[in-house]
């Protein structure tokens, strides 16, 4: 197993597969953003990697980081 994936707290748990998922989707829009150039998919990723790092702040706030 990855090495920097074996890390878990009980707190971060429940976030692992939401995170998962939203990765997948800006995954998605990317994909389709390079397929048929819609800036529209762009825009969704960009806003989807923000929410991410947001929530990636409050999970280390909440873990005592």
């Amino acid at each position: 197993m990855n090495e920097r994936r074996t890390f878990n707290t009980p707190f971060r748990e429940p976030w692992n597969a939401p995170i998962h998922h939203i990765l997948k989707a800006i995954d998605n829009h990317m994909a389709l953003y390079l397929q048929y150039r819609d800036p529209w998919h762009l825009q969704q990723a960009a806003m989807l990697r923000n929410y991410l790092r947001e929530l990636k702040a409050y999970i280390h706030k909440k873990e005592g980081k």
